[in-house]
């Protein structure tokens, strides 16, 4: 292999950002390891597909299995360069209804799958001293006021935590961490989850109807063309096009709708402080002269 090649492993590839990613990494030239739940619903790309390897692998898996299976994807190329944790779904239900039980699940791939995928790939980065990992995160953590969306939403903030913490940690090893905030693409299924009960409380049927048919709504008329949004990823990663000369940033932005709900957002807190810095800023203890 091209040594100056990078080596991507890119989970979730099987539709959305991932499908789009895998090919746009393969159209520059680099490596790609594609993981899939099952391998029916992996199509491959078009083009030279010899430096593309397909595993399967569910983020929900234990630790262990994860394990096993980067050890595996290891052995095809002997490193992995850059690591995108583009796996996740949203569960689709209201708080209440949906209580702790529907948060554990959703946590268990979007969150623990995150960590022990991450966690997997890092120490072979740390040994190389070189490495990049990607945390596709949310323009949703911006804008958490989205009925049965709230656990996908703290799951996706979630990501965004850790991203920032692992950035602290790896800073000495040279490797780098981005946290990619994507809003309102095209993509299939993200908003194709159906609802999930543990408890029908009636309460909530209209708030329930009007929310599902909001999420039917961002599904047919969303405008952002994900596979521009993954040109922009690569050109980040590598340094090229637009990306060339800047510094890896440790949030990427990406659509229309991001920047805007994101600037509403720190608007809006930065308000609230200022309204309530007089009474709510000064209460360390007293100090005796």
């Amino acid at each position: 292999m091209d040594a100056e090649r990078k080596v991507w492993f890119i989970t979730g590839t099987s539709s959305g950002f991932g499908k789009r990613l895998v090919a746009s990494v393969l159209a520059r030239g680099d490596y790609v390891i594609a993981t899939v739940r099952n391998l029916e619903s992996f199509t491959l790309p078009d083009g030279d597909r010899s430096r593309l390897r397909i595993v399967v692998l569910d983020v929900a898996d234990t630790a262990a299995n994860i394990q096993k299976t980067v050890d595996e994807a290891l052995s095809f190329w002997g490193r992995i360069d850059v690591l995108v944790n583009n796996a996740g779904y949203g569960i689709k239900t209201l708080l209440e209804e949906g209580g702790a039980a529907a948060a554990l699940k959703q946590f268990q791939t979007n969150v623990f799958g995150v960590m022990n995928v991450t966690n997997a790939i890092l120490p072979q980065m740390r040994a190389r001293r070189s490495g990049t990992v990607i945390m596709m995160g949310s323009r949703s953590v911006w804008k958490a006021d989205t009925p049965a969306g709230g656990f996908y939403v703290a799951s996706k903030a979630a990501v965004h935590a850790l991203g920032e913490s692992y950035a602290c940690e790896l800073a000495e090893f040279n490797v780098r961490v981005t946290i990619c905030a994507p809003g309102a693409f095209r993509t299939e299924n993200v908003h194709n989850v159906p609802y999930t009960y543990n408890e029908h409380i009636p309460a909530y049927d209209a708030l329930r109807t009007e929310s599902m048919s909001r999420f039917a709504a961002v599904t047919k008329h969303a405008r952002g063309d994900p596979a521009k949004a993954m040109e922009v990823l690569v050109d980040a990663v590598r340094g090229e096009g637009g990306a060339a000369g800047r510094e890896l940033p440790l949030y990427l932005m990406l659509g229309n709708v991001t920047y805007a709900h994101v600037r509403a957002s720190c608007g809006r807190m930065l308000r609230e402080m200022e309204e309530w810095e007089d009474v709510a800023k000064d209460l360390d203890f007293d100090v005796e002269s």
